[in-house]
């Protein structure tokens, strides 16, 4: 399979909220299509939401909020995959992608998971986040959040 990664555009938006359907985070957060639009339109209007593309396919993409921890540290936002293709490695390297731009500028990077999301923080945790903390019904009432972060390592900075 033929994987590319390149910046998103209003044109790769339907593919994106596509990538959003069938999942607990969208049916927790992002229950309308209105609601998927106006987060992947925000991404695409700052520059920093990527695609990931199979066989020229758009699969789903991942959208990062520079110095969006504490003003201070890169935030993962929103990572979604098209149900078609979950399960096949592609969110894996989508991240780790991801992981490579911020990782020249910062030594951490943050996201949260949504404690129904147990899948979620074990896919992370194999990919070297770590569990920080809880923080109790930060964005839904009853949905508490992990607080993940993810340390570069030692000397792949290229500048701070």
């Amino acid at each position: 399979m033929d994987i590319q990664f390149r910046k998103g555009t209003v044109e790769n938006l339907d593919d994106c909220v596509k990538a959003m359907e069938n999942s607990t985070m969208c049916t927790s957060y992002f229950p309308s299509e209105e609601s998927r639009k106006k987060a992947v339109m925000e991404g695409i209007d700052r520059g920093t939401l990527y695609v990931v593309l199979c066989n020229g396919e758009c699969a789903g993409f991942a959208y990062f909020i520079l110095e969006g921890a504490f003003h201070a540290y890169h935030y993962l936002h929103l990572i979604a995959i098209k149900e078609e293709y979950r399960g096949k490695g592609i969110g894996k390297k989508l991240l780790e992608f991801i992981e490579d731009i911020l990782f020249k500028t910062k030594d951490k990077i943050f996201l949260l998971v949504g404690d129904y999301n147990s899948g979620a923080k074990i896919f992370y945790e194999k990919l070297g986040y770590q569990y920080i903390g809880t923080i109790p019904s930060l964005y839904r009432k009853g949905i508490d959040e992990y607080l993940m972060m993810k340390l570069c390592k030692e000397g792949n900075i290229m500048q701070h």
